[in-house]
């Protein structure tokens, strides 16, 4: 007689499951190759090249290749021919690819070839070993270049983004240890709050103000050649800072020591975003006076956010001034614009800036001469071409600066 045993339920094994990602991506990187001389290089030969200095994305070397007379022999030098090519060993190398003739006239209408930002049929080019190229044989004829805004003053200039593409694969992290973030700027600011080891005072708008000689030196440039360089100043119990409010050296003191900006409407006792924009314009000089590049960037891109009709001339002087160069673009804009002009030139502010930085103006005019060039609407309706900024309806169009 035969037993058996009879399950009524089937259960499944239990196995453990272990999980992994592959990761693609892109490493990054660019390169800007100034060709002086363009009318001496005509003649070189056609195949022949000039090359850029060799430059590094992703572990690889690459060059840029201008090819004068043009690449190939069937083209007869009609075309200049533009490439970017693997300088050093390896083996399909894949990659994305970005060549940019620049526009040299101000009008931004460069001449762009790129890979970046778009989708790719067949995905990224692969360069199969050293001196592999992509560009075009075509890529501008001659006789129309040297009529165009990319040819100044017998010089071209050509941008060259290149992005590696890298595979990895990463498995399970077996640890999960939670990590805090950095706190040393609230030790140095409770320490600042403590008066602990002060050992050097300054006298502010008649303000006295106490710090660590130490920390000073650590954070700024211009504190330590005071305090001690070669001709450091020999009366620290109490140094007298000119040209400055006492709330503003406070903020300086207060990133110095917290590594932040402190809350400018406690600071000044005012909630407004007029008394904000006059304190970061006011920090933003003291951290160029005082060599502290973070906190003068911090500045400029707050000044950035909160350009308004009442500040924006002050602003765009203090970024003349400091050579804060986004901060000033974005002043300038703001200022050219049909809206914001006229408003902007019946305040104090823009009196301050025509004293202060009179060949701010000159740019300033340009500015709005560009962008009435842009802003002048042509739409053609039949013959009829429209010029106000309206559409065939009559109906007011948003300018595009």
């Amino acid at each position: 007689m035969v037993m058996g045993r009879v399950c009524s339920e089937t259960s499944k094994p239990s196995f453990p499951v272990t999980t992994s990602t592959s990761i693609t991506e892109t490493t990054n990187g660019s390169h800007q190759f100034k060709i002086t001389g363009y009318s001496l290089s005509k003649g070189l030969g056609i195949g022949k090249y000039i090359a850029s200095d060799t430059f590094m994305v992703g572990g690889y070397d690459w060059a840029i290749y201008f090819y004068p007379d043009g690449k190939s022999s069937e083209d007869n030098g009609t075309y200049v021919s533009l490439f970017i090519a693997l300088a050093s060993e390896g083996t399909d190398v894949r990659a994305l690819f970005e060549l940019t003739l620049l526009d040299q006239s101000g009008k931004e209408r460069h001449k762009v070839h790129s890979h970046f930002g778009r989708a790719l049929e067949s995905g990224p080019y692969t360069l199969k070993y050293r001196g592999s190229m992509w560009g075009y044989k075509r890529f501008f004829k001659r006789a129309s270049l040297e009529t165009s805004d990319y040819l100044k003053d017998d010089c071209l200039s050509v941008h060259c983004s290149v992005g590696v593409v890298t595979s990895q694969t990463e498995g399970p992290k077996i640890y999960s240890i939670a990590v805090p973030p950095s706190n040393i700027g609230q030790h140095f600011g409770k320490l600042l709050e403590s008066g602990k080891g002060i050992d050097v005072n300054f006298e502010v708008d008649e303000e006295i103000f106490s710090a660590h000689k130490l920390v000073l030196a650590a954070r700024s440039p211009v504190f330590r050649a005071q305090l001690f360089g070669p001709m450091k100043d020999q009366n620290t119990e109490c140094i007298k800072v000119e040209d400055m409010e006492a709330p503003v050296f406070k903020a300086l003191l207060h990133f110095m020591y917290w590594d932040a900006l402190p809350d400018m409407e406690e600071l000044t006792g005012l909630n407004s975003k007029w008394a904000s924009t006059m304190m970061n314009q006011h920090l933003l000089a003291a951290a160029d006076r005082y060599g502290l590049e973070r906190l003068r960037l911090l500045c400029e891109a707050k000044l950035c956010e909160d350009v308004a009709i009442n500040t924006v001339a002050t602003t765009l002087a203090l970024a003349e001034q400091h050579h804060c160069f986004q901060l000033k673009a974005v002043c300038l804009k703001f200022v050219a614009s049909r809206e914001n002009l006229k408003a902007v030139m019946q305040t104090d502010g823009f009196d301050y800036l025509k004293v202060s930085c009179p060949a701010v103006l000159t740019e300033l005019l340009e500015y709005v001469a560009r962008v009435g060039e842009h802003s002048v609407m042509v739409c053609r309706h039949g013959n009829e071409a429209i010029l106000d900024g309206s559409d065939v309806n009559g109906r007011r169009v948003k300018q595009r600066i």
